[in-house]
């Protein structure tokens, strides 16, 4: 007679960790600063979490929700110290730099966020220290709430813009294309480009980032 065989039950094998946002936000965001933002997919984050892509939309609605909360999770350090109100415009430049520089390592994500409207607790926190130093610098209440706006899609635009650029870089040198044609540009057909040939490309980054948010911060201080 053969041995009987000892049943195996179910309990017996590891149980899987329990779907939640938080655990399904945290292995996308895992993938997408190892291997970028095109491998997070809903059928990538399945294998992950073990279970079917289904699944996965009861806790996001869409792949533009998922692209939002990983926003509000990279956003989640950021922050602005509390000093002297004179020094307002200062952090406010700072604040806006640090938001940009994040999204330069995620162009992907920055040029989805560009169609987005990010909601997230953390973004909002984000918008409200932005707020808190315009009304600090004496800004009217609608110029701070118009120009919270303008100055994220500033950051937003300009890292996608960077994110592109770098890519088209890589592929076949657009900029130096434009570089070349503007130093061999004359003054018979282009006088006012040649006039400020030296200047277009000078500048470090981190310069013209800077000169940008002062211009806006400075526009919306003297634009009703």
């Amino acid at each position: 007679m053969s041995p009987r065989r000892t049943p195996v039950g179910r309990r017996d094998r590891p149980a899987k960790t329990p779907l939640s946002r938080a655990g399904l936000v945290s292995v996308a965001l895992r993938i997408m600063r190892e291997e970028g933002l095109e491998r997070v997919t809903m059928r990538r984050l399945a294998a992950e979490l073990d279970t079917g892509p289904a699944s996965l939309y009861v806790y996001v609605r869409n792949t533009a929700e998922l692209h939002g909360a990983l926003l509000d999770e990279l956003v989640a350090d950021l922050s602005s110290p509390e000093t002297a109100q004179s020094e307002w415009r200062e952090q406010l430049i700072g604040l806006m730099c640090a938001y940009t520089e994040l999204l330069f390592a995620h162009p992907s994500l920055a040029r989805s966020v560009l169609l987005l409207r990010p909601s997230g607790p953390h973004y909002l926190r984000l918008i409200d220290e932005v707020l808190r130093l315009l009304l600090a610098g004496g800004m009217p209440s609608r110029q701070a709430a118009w120009g919270v706006d303008l100055l994220l899609q500033q950051a937003t635009a300009t890292a996608a813009e960077q994110g592109s650029r770098d890519e088209a870089v890589e592929a076949g040198g657009e900029e130096e294309d434009l570089a070349l044609a503007v130093s061999e540009a004359t003054s018979e057909t282009y006088p006012h480009l040649v006039r400020v040939r030296d200047e277009i490309m000078s500048g470090t980054g981190e310069q013209r980032l800077r000169w940008a948010f002062t211009t806006i911060i400075d526009g919306l201080s003297h634009t009703r």
